[in-house]
């Protein structure tokens, strides 16, 4: 195994962001992002500085300063992100995007852009839940692995502020339309919950909606055509409709359709026609509604904006959707992108974007690199394993800098293959 080369493909991925930064600012970028990945304890700065710096090259307060001062921006960083992974994963084709927003939980009254928000994974129906943290939209771009998995790769990031005259709406607006423009000969296809069903009218560059929409929706039917020499405006909807939920009642002509669903295959029954849903939308959208046909699950109803679509890819890609929810499990799970400790100015922000943009980072290097040289390892509890998950990916990089990092501390010392390889193997899966 070459560790050089791998260690270099790394370190690659991290020269392609140094025009964002200052010289001096971009040397700590990529040891910070090192450091990082290498961090054996919590995600402080404090605590990710001896293995970004093992050395003492630099000062830590450098590091500290890196997140709340340093000259730089997001924005740039999230472009040359979003043009990296496009132009590998899509040179060519529609691209597909997700769009949702999480809770980063923070600790402290005094975190800039903090604020108590609904806890989505702990609220139920009967209970709601706040927590004080980060509001974040993120945008992340859905990629499909070899051994046929989605992921939600994050491209862009908002913070959402309560003070602020912008809504979650507008901000998931925003990043759509700079990574438009970002791309101006691309067209996207976006996927986002029924929260988000408004984008569909909102203004947006060359990008298609799919979503949720409401069971109770009043619906219509397309605008007749205006007969000559009617006077008059021209209509602008048809007949009222039944909600989707009583359409799927009286619905007879149901189509059995084979999806794919997050890399399986389903079949289902399928009624869609094209409908306008006047509240949130002038334009015609195709409304899908999708039965289980054994009965176990609830009938969901979805919509497009593209009228065009097939019925099975609008299924199949709200399904992919959920690729964004795991992007978020595990960038905050095995990442710790909620935990540097910053609190004033743009700091938090700042170290929410570089712990989503690690998460990209990983999964390119291994995808591109990491995957051919670094085999799947197994373990006792599960022998049944097939496919690399982003625990594996980060211990797969993990080894590869610290069998560089181990082999220049001995140097021509002759210490055992077998003591490297235990320390290498007890310090990949540790976080």
């Amino acid at each position: 195994m070459n560790t050089t080369v791998l260690t270099s493909a790394w370190e690659a991925i991290c020269l392609n962001f140094f025009s964002v930064f200052t010289q001096p600012t971009a040397q700590n970028f990529i040891r910070l992002a090192t450091g990082w990945i290498l961090c054996t304890t919590r995600r402080t700065i404090s605590a990710i500085f001896p293995f970004a710096d093992p050395r003492g090259r630099r000062a830590h307060d450098a590091y500290h300063r890196f997140f709340p001062k340093a000259r730089w921006q997001p924005s740039c960083l999230w472009q040359i992100l979003a043009k990296l992974l496009i132009g590998i994963f899509y040179p060519t084709g529609t691209i597909p995007i997700d769009l949702d927003d999480t809770i980063f939980h923070r600790t402290g009254r005094k975190v800039q852009g903090a604020g108590y928000f609904r806890d989505a994974v702990r609220s139920t129906a009967k209970q709601v839940v706040y927590c004080w943290g980060l509001n974040l939209v993120v945008l992340s771009l859905r990629v499909k692995t070899p051994w046929g998995r989605e992921l939600g790769l994050p491209i862009n990031m908002r913070l959402y502020r309560k003070k602020r005259p912008a809504s979650l709406i507008d901000l998931a607006e925003a990043m759509i339309r700079e990574l438009a423009e970002w791309l101006p000969q691309r067209r996207f296809r976006a996927s986002a919950d029924g929260f988000y069903a408004s984008l569909a009218g909102r203004d947006l560059l060359r990008t298609h909606l799919v979503s949720r929409i409401r069971c109770d929706a009043a619906i219509y039917d397309l605008p007749p055509k205006k007969k000559k020499g009617q006077r008059g405006p021209k209509p602008k909807k048809g007949a009222r409709l039944p909600t989707p939920k009583v359409l799927a009642r009286r619905v007879r002509s149901w189509k059995r359709l084979k999806t794919s669903e997050r890399g399986k295959v389903r079949y289902r029954m399928v009624y869609a026609q094209v409908v306008i849903w006047y509240k949130v939308s002038h334009d015609p959208i195709l409304l899908v509604i999708s039965r289980d046909p054994q009965g176990k699950e609830k009938d969901k109803f979805l919509f497009s904006t593209d009228v065009a679509a097939k019925p099975a890819e609008v299924i199949g890609g709200f399904a992919g959707r959920w690729s964004i929810e795991e992007t978020f499990k595990n960038s905050k799970q095995y990442l710790g992108a909620e935990q540097p400790q910053t609190w004033k100015g743009v700091g938090p922000e700042r170290a929410a974007v570089v712990g989503l943009w690690l998460y990209s980072a990983v999964w390119l290097w291994y995808l591109q690199w990491g995957r051919k040289k670094n085999p799947l390892r197994l373990v006792a509890w599960y022998p049944g394993k097939s496919h690399p998950s982003f625990q594996d990916a980060l211990a797969a990089l993990r080894r590869v800098l610290w069998r560089g990092r181990i082999n220049c501390m001995f140097g021509k010392h002759s210490v055992p293959s077998r003591i490297r390889e235990f320390l290498i193997d007890a310090l990949a899966p540790a976080a």
